[in-house]
């Protein structure tokens, strides 16, 4: 069981990718319609997405950014027909504190934040609004984080950046059973760097926070497998099965309903290996 706050999901539970962007890195442009976005909600809802996050900014490598307002006219008209037919909890991925607010204000229950809430006051506003939040490491911006990314450890200082920043937000009023932490797969990280964090994931878990990763169609699986973004599926599965044998509680994914079934199988056969 995964709890936050008064969310709570049947680990691990499979968060389901909305972007309402024209440029994100697999589905840019397929959900920018009103009618497309609810109704591919409704289709991961159907297969067993325990949440929908909801994202009206690209963060893929080089991407540009986008001004407040724009992200908010992208948002939340769908987050709030989201709100009004749909029983599944919705997350919005954002890093600025104007729309986490309205965000919430029109039905949002999540904040994933892959600046980890570190632009001028994200801090602030998830500490006022008490919602669950996912901090997340990123080293370096998105226009820029993959042009030769360096670390001594990546585990070790992966690791470091979440203990240091959940002590942060925890001492600046956030509760700390809100608190999620994602290691940032492909944010500011080579390939070699993605491998030996899923390798080492549990090491997360020392933190006492539920872990959630992002590995669906990233680009280190088409490294690894020679296939383009829409061929990525079996190699998204095998990563987020390894995940969850790691011990990630929510695996973010754009193929809900191969990964719920996929994770029903991994969580069966861990729990019948772990009997209590």
């Amino acid at each position: 069981m995964v709890q936050l706050g008064r969310l709570e999901f049947d680990g691990p539970a499979v968060m389901g990718v909305l972007n309402i962007t024209p440029d994100s890195f697999s589905d840019g442009g397929r959900f920018v319609a009103l009618d497309d976005a609810l109704q591919q909600a409704e289709k991961m809802a159907a297969q067993g997405a325990a949440i929908i996050d909801v994202g009206g900014e690209s963060t893929r490598p080089g991407a540009p950014a986008v001004d407040a307002q724009e992200e908010l006219d992208r948002v939340i008209p769908v987050i709030e027909a989201l709100a009004g037919r749909l029983d599944v909890p919705i997350s919005i991925d954002t890093g600025k504190p104007a729309v986490m607010r309205a965000a919430v204000a029109a039905g949002v229950s999540m904040i994933n934040d892959v600046f980890a809430l570190q632009a001028d006051g994200a801090l602030e506003a998830a500490a006022a609004l008490q919602q669950p939040v996912c901090l997340m490491h990123m080293q370096g911006q998105p226009q820029t984080m993959q042009q030769n990314p360096h670390y001594d450890d990546v585990v070790a200082e992966v690791t470091q950046f979440l203990r240091e920043r959940v002590a942060q937000c925890v001492a600046a009023g956030l509760a700390e059973e809100l608190i999620v932490v994602d290691p940032g797969f492909g944010f500011g990280k080579s390939a070699a760097h993605n491998i030996e964090l899923l390798a080492n994931l549990r090491q997360l878990q020392k933190l006492g926070r539920p872990v959630l990763i992002g590995v669906s169609r990233k680009a280190t699986l088409g490294a690894i497998t020679g296939r383009e973004v829409d061929a990525r599926l079996p190699a998204s599965i095998a990563a987020a099965v390894l995940a969850v044998g790691q011990g990630a509680d929510i695996i973010r994914a754009h193929d809900v309903g191969a990964t719920v079934d996929a994770l029903k199988v991994a969580k069966t056969v861990i729990e019948s290996g772990n009997p209590k």
